[in-house]
């Protein structure tokens, strides 16, 4: 029998994943659909200076809802919202803790203003994750998670990268759930058909 290389095993978990259900589910993701509040009072992006969460969130032109501790119970949120969670809290502080990325939180990250600019982002940020993963090595996955990661810190970091991993399937596919309803309660246009 040889040793196992988990580094691929971990990586070919999402990748797969990615590559064959989530991503192409998003592609061509409309504006519309990834500000759609589908219920009163729902978390999204948003212009600066609009909107009434308790803080708002962002470093640029568009903020995201946001408060902690988090509202019990938690507000409904848009694909917008869940997407910068994904792009930020899942895959750009965890890059920046381990792989090199620009420090970045949910108050000082530059929010997407369009689906378009906003799966660039997420895009970004998955490929910087699956190197970075890469990278690590078998050696790599076995090194402790370090101060970034809390009260985990002495977790191995091939734990993180289940955990990741297991977060980016979740709420990808809250987000594909949620383009499936809008499709299914809104009327579409002859151009939207098409």
């Amino acid at each position: 029998m040889t040793d196992q290389n988990w580094n691929p095993l971990l990586r070919d978990q999402l990748a797969w994943h990615w590559t064959h259900q989530l991503r192409p589910r998003l592609d061509g993701l409309t504006d519309a659909e990834y500000f759609w509040e589908p219920v009163p009072d729902c978390w999204n992006v948003r212009p600066r200076g609009t909107g009434s969460a308790p803080v708002r969130a962002g470093s640029g032109a568009m903020t995201i809802d946001f408060a902690m501790p988090e509202p019990d119970p938690a507000p409904f949120t848009t694909i917008a919202w869940r997407l910068g969670h994904v792009i930020v809290g899942v895959l750009a502080m965890r890059n920046a803790a381990h792989f090199g990325r620009t420090p970045t939180d949910y108050r000082s990250f530059a929010y997407a203003g369009t689906a378009g600019a906003a799966l660039a982002q997420l895009d970004a940020e998955y490929a910087t994750w699956l190197a970075g993963v890469e990278s690590l090595g078998e050696t790599g996955l076995a090194r402790p998670c370090g101060a970034a990661e809390g009260p985990y810190a002495e977790w191995p970091l091939a734990a993180l990268v289940l955990h990741i991993h297991r977060e980016l399937i979740h709420h990808l596919s809250e987000v594909c759930l949620l383009r499936d309803l809008h499709r299914h309660t809104r009327p579409q246009t002859r151009q939207e058909a098409s």
